[in-house]
């Protein structure tokens, strides 16, 4: 079972004032090529997994924003961690029924 949660919301500066959607779309596909389990939301993107492996997930989001031309990336996280495990199903469960 996974240890943590991190929810994510990345907001890159873009060029010009460009659209950041494009953007955001590049930091998902990230996260969708590592594998693990995650959620879109409208304002964050939640994941579930191992601490050290969802920090680095966040790791590589930011520096692909830098190679996409951001000039800087602002990273709001919010990480549940919870060395019995925990699972996005455990704290949302009672609301899907």
């Amino acid at each position: 079972m996974a240890n943590s949660l991190i929810s994510i919301q990345i907001i890159p500066k873009t060029k010009d004032g460009e659209d950041v959607i494009p953007y955001v779309d590049e930091a998902i596909s990230i996260i969708e090529a590592s594998g693990v389990k995650y959620e879109v939301h409208p304002l964050e993107t939640t994941m579930e997994g191992e601490l050290h492996e969802l920090l680095n997930i966040i790791v590589k989001m930011n520096e692909r924003m830098i190679e996409l031309g951001s000039s800087n990336v602002i990273s709001q996280v919010k990480i549940l961690y919870q060395p019995q495990g925990i699972t996005m199903t455990n704290l949302t469960e009672k609301y899907r029924q």
